[in-house]
């Protein structure tokens, strides 16, 4: 399977996905860290995926999305942001109804 078969079937079979740098107990980025404590703070259940550990999926995302940076959110096959964006729908309580939609 290639890399873009591969994320396609990760954000379409998990309602929430998040592709980040290292894991949500140990992120490798302050945006990846932001993005888990979001996350978090809305109670949502999540896969995460560390781009770290597969080059191919960590260049790959970055062409799923046509979106150039990680962290990446995907709620129910679709994406929605990356950190910036993840805080401000926060801010705004559309975030939560999103995930809890999920």
């Amino acid at each position: 399977m290639d890399t873009q078969a591969k994320i396609k079937e990760t954000v379409t079979t998990n309602n929430v996905v998040l592709y980040m740098k290292g894991s949500p107990k140990f992120p490798q980025c302050g945006f990846s860290n932001l993005a888990t404590q979001i996350l978090d703070a809305c109670g949502a259940q999540y896969i995460a995926v560390d781009v770290l550990q597969d080059q191919a999926i960590r260049e790959g995302i970055k062409q799923y999305a046509n979106w150039p940076t990680i962290p990446q959110l995907y709620v129910k096959g679709e994406f929605i942001g990356g950190s910036d964006i993840m805080r401000a729908m926060y801010e705004s309580g559309e975030l939560q109804t999103l995930l809890a939609d999920a």
